[in-house]
């Protein structure tokens, strides 16, 4: 069973949202909050796999939640719904630690195989955002992600603990390989591309896919050319 946390400041779009997850099998919805300072509080007392987070709300915004969220040690995923394709959004929402990006015009399958992906430990953002994001961190100097000086010694640090074929794999996360094309390309069953794909996340200390890639752009193992 997914537990799953709705956090919006308009009770109608709880409501909307509830109605459209209830209806998908092995999905519970285990609370509500009208804004970011009780979503905290509820991630705490309920426990959920995936929050789906506004942005703009009272008390405390959706982002400010969100980072309190992920850097408190929760499990839950947090996909990030809003109306505003905004890449400030976007940008700070993954800084933040959001899991998932996904606007309110999306339709309800696309919201449950959102949730489906937060889920079984996958990030979501669509391919459009994928290469805004990629374009972002990987451009000299941007993103305030973007480690400084000191932080330099931490890529080769890490990348040494990665065994040969986790390097593979991150590079072709960073590609933006699903698991089936890695599994093709290095003639492994994805059932192993899964463990090595886990190791990786648990070496760099991401949480999902997408900030192993931005870890990948922004350390210089990868370059927007390949």
């Amino acid at each position: 069973m997914t537990r799953i946390l709705l956090v919006d400041d308009q009770s109608l779009v709880r409501v909307g949202f509830r109605t459209i997850l209830e209806s998908e099998p092995g999905f519970e919805v285990v609370g509500e909050a009208a804004d970011g300072q009780v979503a905290v509080e509820q991630a705490s007392a309920l426990q959920p796999d995936v929050i789906c987070m506004d942005v703009q709300m009272p008390v405390m915004d959706g982002l400010e939640a969100t980072r309190r969220i992920c850097s408190g040690g929760h499990h839950a995923a947090v996909m990030i719904l809003t109306t505003f394709d905004r890449d400030d959004f976007l940008y700070d929402a993954l800084d933040a630690g959001a899991s998932g990006f996904l606007l309110k015009t999306a339709e309800p399958e696309q919201l449950i195989e959102a949730v489906h992906a937060l889920a079984r430990g996958d990030a979501l953002l669509s391919p459009e955002v994928t290469r805004r994001v990629i374009e972002r961190y990987a451009r000299p100097g941007a993103g305030a992600g973007r480690p400084g000086p000191d932080a330099a010694p931490a890529a080769p640090a890490a990348l040494e603990g990665l065994t040969e074929r986790e390097r593979e794999v991150l590079l072709l996360l960073a590609r933006g390989a699903s698991n089936a094309e890695m599994a093709a390309e290095l003639f492994l069953g994805e059932a192993t591309i899964k463990t090595h794909v886990s190791n990786v996340l648990m070496k760099l200390g991401v949480r999902d896919r997408i900030h192993a890639v931005i870890w990948a752009y922004e350390h210089g193992v990868v370059t927007p050319a390949g």
